[in-house]
């Protein structure tokens, strides 16, 4: 057994000197924190909730208003087609909806209301609860039993539809085959590559247990637990391969196998633990949107993050003292690091000699793919997205058949104090509704003649607020969900100055006192934005305007803040790993061309393998059946993609060698007010 020598350097070091002394307990003491969250949170189940609430805007008075003239419960459709006519087959359909009506749970059951030419109709089914209080299997049982019509087409609606329509895509478990073959590659060992795939698995899986549990007493939206796997995995596995990439050149360097353990942390580790924060910041930025909906998404991740920085300084060091001594004769034996510096040195002497070329390239590239997120259209998903032969997407088709395209989004106008019939009959005679119902109480139902997703209608929103509603006397309020989407647009553009100056402001002032410089905290800032505004433009290419087969259609309302601040947290991770390694040398030689030759030497590959692993970790997410997933999967890959390939390998290098040693100036007054905190020991 390697014994521990006297442990020199700083915390982090002291902490995998622990680590390394009690290995099996550290290893141990995260298997008992896996195994009991994951056992509690099975106990428990899930409460997951989405809040799309906006206090004090209009669709959301809308929205109160109706929730208390109604009753509570939700509700769900069956949509009927007969092509020979439903009256035809009248006696299978009275079958299949009297057994509906001794369901457990079903309070009522409407009439079918028939479209005009017979062929189509839908029955309300209301339940005597929400959505998330349905037990699961009586879902099941209902939508089975709804099938049951004979020869009649059937085609289920509703939020309990959606709960058992969502059967997730093959999308986590492919990501990590992914990462885990780029690991191999990279190591070319078996071993190796499955330590930071490991460390990953404990933090992501620990943190899922808990927010599982936490649900119950805090509004957590639906698709928190997939954001989390997507982001968790990605940056799991790259802090574990930072750290152990530096483990392996301090092996190379002649160190042992604890002191390179030791060291390993007290350079990368420090880098983790500051790239994990700037990370953690971005996410907490959501906060000062104000959006409640996201409130407990960007806790959920920003904790998954920090459970992945703490796995990464405490389970990876005990699993570095455990397999040491196969993983050191593994590295020795493909000892391939000088061989990679070699490539990663002429590219840095490529770009230094000629920087303005990479320089100009690079920003053409994201600047020109950041252009089309100027026409990016914001809205909320509906059944017109869902997967072709799904039954919630067969029944969106069928009442828009039968009964126009808008009539699965209609527009519920309230009169506060105005005439609720000469609302109607202004309703009816503006271009762009299709039909007004009489009014119910002081609401009207407006159906749109274009369909909820289509631009005309946001278009329609927004005329009826500004052009028609005003020229009748009263107060009245436009709601719906395309009215909602378009108020929780406006809200994200009133707040988004402030929390793109939260952001940006506190994690350049982080970079400011760690790099001792003024320009690349600004620089990074810059950057970091234009890829996020290039990876906004592809998605918007591709969602929003059908590139690639993909379906047009809005981006998903909140998918853009929650991208800029993943992206940007990540950005400021690859800017970290890399200036970090320029600020180590520039410190022992002074040289700044140098600096940036021998920093690109060092991490360049390992920045690659990481982006290429996040890639293939997001990408997978394409995978998923959910739209929203798809595009948050798109947005995180392309960002990241754009950022270790041209930003830091072709940008960075060029503006560095630009700045030369200005890039490091910092004012004195300056650097004697600013607290110390160093990356390198």
């Amino acid at each position: 057994m390697d014994t521990i020598t006297r442990t020199t350097g700083g915390s982090l070091a002291r902490l995998a000197a622990w680590a390394q002394r009690h290995r099996w307990l550290a290893v141990a003491l995260w298997g008992l924190v896996l195994i009991g969250v994951t056992f509690t949170s099975q106990l428990a189940g899930s409460a997951f909730h989405d809040d799309n609430s906006l206090p004090g805007t209009e669709s959301q008075q809308v929205v109160d208003l109706l929730e208390n003239s109604a009753q509570s419960g939700a509700s769900a459709q069956i949509v009927l087609k007969a092509d020979s006519g439903l009256a035809a087959n009248r006696a299978p359909i009275d079958a299949m909806l009297g057994e509906v009506r001794s369901l457990p749970h079903v309070r009522s059951v409407s009439e079918t209301t028939l479209s005009p030419d017979g062929r189509i109709g839908y029955a309300t089914v209301t339940f005597d609860a929400a959505s998330t209080d349905l037990p699961y299997d009586d879902i099941v049982k209902f939508a089975d039993t709804a099938k049951r019509a004979g020869p009649v087409e059937v085609g289920l609606a509703g939020d309990p539809i959606e709960r058992i329509s969502g059967g997730g895509g093959p999308a986590e478990g492919v990501g990590l085959l992914a990462a885990l073959v780029i690991l191999v590659f990279l190591f070319r060992s078996l071993l190796a590559a499955g330590l930071p795939v490991i460390t990953a698995v404990f933090a992501v899986g620990s943190t899922l247990g808990v927010i599982t549990v936490v649900s119950h007493f805090v509004d957590i939206a639906s698709y928190t637990a997939p954001l989390m796997m997507l982001v968790g995995f990605g940056v799991g596995v790259d802090y574990a391969l930072l750290i152990f990439s530096r483990y392996r050149t301090e092996i190379l360097a002649g160190h042992d196998r604890d002191a390179a353990a030791r060291r390993a942390l007290d350079t990368a580790g420090r880098s983790v633990l500051f790239a994990g924060t700037t990370v953690i910041i971005a996410l907490l930025g959501l906060l000062a949107l104000g959006l409640g909906g996201l409130r407990g998404v960007a806790l959920s991740v920003a904790l998954t993050v920090l459970m992945t920085m703490v796995a990464s300084v405490t389970l990876l060091p005990a699993l570095l003292s455990l397999f040491g001594r196969r993983l050191e004769r593994g590295i020795r034996r493909h000892a391939l690091r000088r061989e990679h510096g070699k490539a990663w040195r002429r590219l840095a002497d490529g770009v230094q000699r000629r920087p303005l070329a990479p320089l100009a390239v690079g920003l053409i590239v994201l600047i020109g793919l950041s252009i089309p997120a100027a026409g990016m259209r914001l809205g909320f998903a509906d059944a017109s997205t869902d997967p072709a032969g799904s039954t919630t997407r067969k029944a969106y088709d069928l009442l828009a058949e039968g009964f126009g395209p808008g009539f699965t989004g209609p527009l519920a106008v309230v009169a506060e104090d105005g005439n609720p019939v000469a609302l109607q009959q202004k309703l009816a005679s503006t271009p762009g509704i299709a039909r007004a119902l009489p009014p119910m109480g002081r609401t009207v139902l407006a159906f749109p003649a274009t369909s909820p997703q289509d631009e005309a209608t946001a278009e329609l929103v927004t005329r009826l607020r500004t052009e028609v509603l005003p020229t009748l006397p009263g107060h009245y309020l436009v709601g719906g969900s395309v009215a909602a989407a378009t108020d929780f647009a406006d809200a994200v553009a009133d707040r988004l100055p402030l929390f793109v100056l939260v952001v940006v402001g506190l994690s350049a002032l982080l970079l400011m006192v760690v790099f001792r410089s003024v320009l690349i905290p600004l620089k990074a800032a810059l950057l970091n934005l234009l890829s996020i505004g290039a990876s906004l433009g592809v998605m918007t290419l591709v969602f929003g305007d059908g590139w690639f087969g993909a379906q047009p259609g809005p981006i998903e309302a909140f998918v853009p803040v929650m991208i800029f601040a993943i992206v940007f947290g990540l950005s400021m991770d690859y800017e970290v790993f890399l200036v970090s390694r320029m600020h180590e040398e520039w410190r022992r030689t002074g040289n700044a061309q140098l600096a940036v030759r021998e920093g690109l030497a060092s991490t360049g590959a390992v920045i690659t393998a990481a982006g290429a692993i996040m890639v293939l970790v997001f990408g997978a997410f394409l995978l998923d059946p959910s739209r929203m997933l798809a595009q948050f999967g798109l947005g995180l890959a392309v960002a990241v993609l754009l950022d270790a390939l041209v930003i830091r390998c072709l940008v960075v290098p060029a503006i560095m060698r630009l700045l030369g040693a200005r890039a490091w100036w910092l004012p004195r007054w300056l650097d004697r007010r600013l607290p110390h905190f160093a990356l390198e020991p």
